[in-house]
């Protein structure tokens, strides 16, 4: 079976040009000419066929001939708040991994142990563009850049409404917190057993995840304040951008019945 091979063109369907880094890959690289087919996605939903009617130093441009709008892969929407780490390297992969694996936003978090506090989110949307193309998704997804954690978790609280859930995955004990002895639930299981996983509608469903020394205690106790729910993410204690796949997956499996 022939490799079908995307391209990315976020407003193919107003101005039928590649831009100059997909159409250097495709005239340059795969020496693609005039009259050659192009698949092209522009990250909203669309699957887009052309054909190339000019190819030149200054340009690629084409012909639309179908749009495609193509369903999302899964029934909610999959928001991932994480600390970013030290090491900017591990959280250019754990965006690239959870794209692949499905995700339809990625907020970075400012939290008081955080070790790191500026992020370019320009170069994380490259890396998520091409996860994007290489998996065959067609939703790009959104990514913020650093948000303080408070200002983070008010805002989500205040614009969810009923159709969100919102967890925080921590790994704090009850003594640190101050609470009534209440099991953390697996984030798996709690997705599971709420009605609006398997409800009507298009639920939003965020975790957040914190940095190598966790939230404090104070970010916890702020997050549950604002309808927060806290979960475990399992026995193993993991690394920041191990925890933020590992609920990204649980996210979408959630959604497999």
């Amino acid at each position: 079976m022939e490799e079908v091979r995307f391209f990315y063109a976020p407003d193919v369907l107003s101005v039928p040009t590649l831009p100059d880094e997909e159409a250097d890959h495709a005239l340059r690289v795969l020496r693609l000419g005039r009259s050659d087919r192009l698949d092209i996605i522009d990250g909203k939903g669309h699957l887009v066929e052309a054909v190339i009617t000019e190819a030149d130093r200054k340009g690629c441009r084409c012909v639309v001939n179908r749009v495609e709008a193509m369903p999302r892969l899964w029934p909610c929407f999959v928001h991932l708040a994480v600390a970013p780490t030290k090491n900017v390297d591990r959280m250019e992969w754990m965006v690239e991994k959870a794209t692949e694996i499905g995700v339809d936003r990625i907020t970075f978090l400012d939290c008081r142990y955080s070790e790191r506090r500026v992020i370019r989110t320009d170069r994380l949307d490259r890396i998520a563009v091409a996860a994007m193309k290489q998996s065959h998704k067609f939703h790009k997804p959104l990514i913020d850049g650093m948000v303080p954690f408070a200002e983070f978790v008010k805002e989500r609280s205040g614009i969810c409404g009923q159709r969100s859930m919102n967890f925080i995955a921590h790994c704090h004990d009850d003594a640190d917190l101050l609470l009534d002895g209440r099991d953390k639930p697996f984030l798996l299981d709690a997705l599971r057993s709420s009605p609006e996983v398997a409800g009507e509608g298009f639920p939003v469903l965020n975790v957040s995840v914190g940095p190598e020394g966790d939230f404090s205690p104070d970010e916890i106790r702020l997050a549950m304040s604002q309808g927060y729910t806290p979960v475990s993410l399992g026995d193993s204690r993991l690394r920041t951008e191990t925890a933020a796949l590992v609920s990204v997956h649980l996210m979408q499996l959630a959604q497999r019945r």
